[in-house]
């Protein structure tokens, strides 16, 4: 047996003929003549000193000897994939990626700000931002898919250590002609008696008023659910229910859309964002600056709400 006579090629190629179970498509979308490509196979065979493949009239098999080497190949190939990505923007002048992962009322209330301040001051970082509910955001720090993650406190961590961000305020959002469409503000008990329009399950907002319902006693009446801010105040608008989402969220929709925003006189809609990592202190480079740069926004805008 010998390995050093692999080559990428011979692996893409003997991956392309696993996923079509032809060789001759696996040569021609490696752009390889069928000969050349069958050679490619049988020299790779050699090199490992078994059979990789079974052949019959109607393609190919992979033998067990190919499973394994199937498995290692599109492994090796991914990380070829991920060297090829890192030099491209060193090559263009990128010393460094993050990668975040946030909640939807990170996204859409407070991260256009703060990364495109982050960005003008860290040209060489690119941040790769992903939107995920709280949960799901936790899980991708977890399995090293996210350097970093926003989500709502209240949620499980699961062993994530934390830091504060920001803070929001969630109110009730009625259409114009809604009976409770006058009130200036409510308590969220007043407000179950109608249907209700919310945000899937699993989401950090669901899961809320979920517990908080069921913490008075009552069912609240979820007529129809949505993956979005945006669809959420649509279906309030056209009359089919009312919601509760963060104020800074619904300020854009207010007038175009005529509704109305309604405070909660509750304690808990005065919700906190927080940033989570497996070990803030082993942070790499470029995560230990942009959580720094969050923090601090975060900071300075607090500072600055005192003193008005």
């Amino acid at each position: 047996m010998n390995l050093h006579r692999l080559d990428l090629v011979s692996l893409s190629l003997f991956v392309l003929v696993v996923r079509t179970g032809s060789i001759s498509q696996g040569a021609a979308l490696s752009h390889l003549a069928v000969g050349a490509a069958s050679k490619r196979i049988s020299d790779l065979e050699a090199a490992i000193g078994v059979d990789l493949l079974e052949r019959h009239s109607r393609g190919v098999k992979l033998t067990a000897a190919g499973h394994a080497l199937h498995e290692h190949a599109k492994r090796i190939l991914g990380d070829v994939d991920h060297l090829a990505a890192e030099l491209s923007d060193h090559a263009a002048g990128i010393v460094g990626v993050v990668r975040l992962s946030a909640n939807t009322s990170a996204i859409i209330q407070f991260l256009p700000t703060d990364i495109a301040a982050f960005a003008a001051k860290n040209p060489g970082i690119r941040i790769e931002l992903e939107e995920q509910n709280s949960h799901e955001t936790v899980l991708a720090v977890l399995d090293g898919r996210a350097d970093l993650g926003i989500l709502a406190d209240r949620m499980p961590t699961l062993g994530l250590q934390v830091v504060d961000y920001r803070r929001d305020r969630l109110v009730l959002l009625v259409p114009r002609q809604h009976p409770l469409a006058a009130r200036k503000s409510i308590r969220f008990e007043e407000a179950l008696d109608f249907d209700f329009v919310s945000l899937s399950e699993g989401t950090s907002l669901a899961t809320r008023l979920r517990a908080e319902t069921q913490a008075l006693g009552k069912r609240l009446k979820l007529r129809i659910h949505v993956r979005s801010f945006d669809a959420m105040c649509q279906m309030v608008a056209a009359g089919l229910g009312i919601a509760v989402l963060p104020d800074l969220a619904i300020r854009p929709h207010l007038r175009p859309l005529g509704l109305r925003k309604i405070e909660l006189r509750d304690d808990w809609v005065d919700r906190g964002l927080v940033i989570g990592a497996r070990a803030l202190q082993a942070l790499p480079r470029p995560a230990r600056l942009l959580l720094d740069h969050l923090t601090a926004a975060a900071g300075t805008l607090s500072r600055n709400a005192k003193a008005r």
